[in-house]
């Protein structure tokens, strides 16, 4: 009761301006977005090279029968592709979500500053020199892995006169995400392990397993909670760090777990689906635009509105062209550069 007075009284000091909140539409968006996600769900396994009626999905879910082969094409194949799909949109959409309000850059995304590319390096090293690596361990060196990318992208951005802004950001993360890129590239060919790398780097979930499920689920669902219980300080911080400290944020604080939450997210969401980029940064300005500036409409919004993106991009990955596959990376891509270029081109005019 006493957050949520302070929480009142916090927002009541606020410029009118930056009270922008539109309850109705994050409760439709919520409601009506899970609606969605599983019709798309059912739609998924429902589609493929082997068309299956929406009777015998209800079947295999409810009434799985192991003798027969459908049963066995969905619960084996079909389910753990688009619950891993939905996951890591959501994974991707809050990590974007939260680094674009920690640092009031519009374009910050995992995989424009380097995190996806940093846990990427972090896999090949570990097919190089660890081929028997558990997935637990992959996991772990996967948040190394974009911690060090991270790393590298602001560390280089900051050394540059006048400091950290969005577009040095993007420039610097481009950079070093090539590099890794081009490293990883270089272990695969030296190490002859391409084809060990080839599903992460054209990005895709088609050879998700339960038991990756299993073993990344309580990282994410814990990082998500994490980040809507961080989510009223993120809305403070958006705002600007004077006003946030003014505001009785300790900031120092806010951004080392919210940093932590994004390594989280996005290590997992590479080490099951590999370099899939745009997603975090597309859906949080999406969202901003229907619910408003409030991170804790914005967060579980974003969560649903990601899963829905990667969701239908495997659907229509899987349609584009049968029985052969697109990569989701490159179906997502094709709206995410021309996205990315409007809000470079709307910075640079703001500058």
């Amino acid at each position: 009761m006493t957050e949520l007075l302070e929480g009142t009284k916090t927002e009541e000091r606020l410029p009118a301006s930056k009270r922008r909140t539109r309850p109705m539409v994050t409760s439709f968006i919520l409601l009506g977005g899970i609606a969605a996600l599983l019709f798309g769900i059912a739609l998924s396994v429902s589609f493929g090279a082997a068309d299956i009626e929406f009777l015998t999905v209800w079947e295999a879910v409810f009434r799985f029968n192991p003798e027969l082969t459908q049963h066995q094409i969905i619960q084996e194949l079909r389910l753990p592709r688009v619950l891993g799909g939905a996951m890591v949109g959501a994974s991707f959409a809050v990590a974007g979500a939260l680094m674009q309000g920690m640092t009031r850059n519009p374009m910050a995304d995992s995989g424009l500053l380097g995190l996806n590319a940093g846990a990427g390096f972090a896999l090949a090293l570990c097919f190089a020199f660890f081929p028997g690596l558990s997935f637990n361990l992959l996991i772990l060196y996967s948040f190394l892995g974009a911690g060090v990318g991270a790393g590298l992208v602001f560390g280089i951005s900051s050394l540059a006169k006048g400091g950290l802004t969005p577009v040095r950001l993007v420039l610097a993360g481009a950079a070093v995400s090539a590099l890794l890129v081009a490293l990883s590239e270089g272990v695969a060919l030296y190490f002859r392990i391409g084809q060990d790398l080839a599903f992460w780097s054209a990005g895709g979930v088609a050879g998700t397993k339960w038991f990756q499920l299993k073993i990344i689920f309580p990282w994410v669902g814990g990082a998500i909670l994490g980040a809507m219980i961080l989510s009223r300080s993120i809305t403070m911080l958006s705002l600007g760090e004077e006003v946030a400290v003014g505001l009785g944020q300790r900031t120092g604080l806010v951004k080392l777990a919210g940093t932590v939450i994004v390594l989280i997210l996005a290590g997992s969401a590479v080490a099951v689906v590999g370099s899939v980029g745009f997603v975090g940064l597309i859906i949080p300005h999406l969202t901003r635009f229907l619910v408003g500036v409030d991170y804790r409409s914005i967060i579980p919004c974003s969560a649903i509105l990601g899963s829905l993106l990667v969701v239908f991009a495997d659907l229509a990955a899987r349609m584009i062209n049968p029985p052969f596959e697109t990569p989701i990376g490159a179906l997502i891509a094709l709206i995410g550069v021309p996205f990315f270029l409007y809000l470079a081109r709307k910075e640079r005019r703001e500058l």
